[in-house]
């Protein structure tokens, strides 16, 4: 078997430094394009991880810090796990915003061209997903669903994600992408 099907979470660790990333955030009035640069730092979670004694998990943890170009300000900040269920070949995508918003994402990690591909998704009252979010956020900017794709080709991560909120009266396509490298 080949080595990346047997522990495909390897190629993530690292630190990623990004500088060509485009967000559009939802604003009251007028929707913003907000340009930024990022890290992402990603290290093994080194525990065997099993449940209920049959699934057999393998993790790692990350952080990722975003700061628009324009300020230099820190606009989001993320902490969370990618974990791999190597039996059913299901990637997760677990993780908290300090805005009170935790999500659980899954899917499928397919391989296609040597390139690794993790595509999770969750939305508003998934039965096998879930969001959860504080009674503030529910009543002011609610998540409806999430979808986050990473594609990563040697040193070389590429996302792209889409969190739909119903926000300011609205139902409203945030989205980012950026291409990252390891440093």
């Amino acid at each position: 078997m080949n080595a990346i099907i047997e522990n495909p979470l390897a190629k993530l660790i690292g630190t990623w430094k990004g500088e060509m990333g485009v967000d559009i955030a939802p604003k009251p009035e007028v929707d913003e394009n907000n340009p930024y640069y990022e890290i992402l730092t990603i290290e093994p979670v080194d525990i065997e991880i099993e449940n209920a004694e049959e699934q057999e998990l393998l993790a790692v943890r990350y952080n990722q810090v975003i700061r628009e170009k324009s300020n230099d300000k820190v606009s989001h900040s993320e902490t969370g796990y990618w974990i791999w269920d190597k039996n059913e070949n299901t990637i997760m995508n677990s993780f908290s915003i300090p805005r009170g918003v935790s999500v659980l994402a899954g899917g499928k990690i397919e391989i296609n061209n040597n390139d690794l591909e993790l595509s999770v998704s969750v939305e508003e009252n998934d039965t096998k997903w879930g969001i959860i979010q504080s009674p503030f956020m529910l009543k002011k900017a609610k998540t409806l669903s999430f979808t986050r794709k990473f594609i990563i080709s040697n040193n070389k991560l590429k996302y792209a994600q889409e969190t739909v909120l119903d926000i300011y009266g609205k139902v409203f396509s945030h989205t980012d992408d950026n291409i990252l490298y390891k440093i």
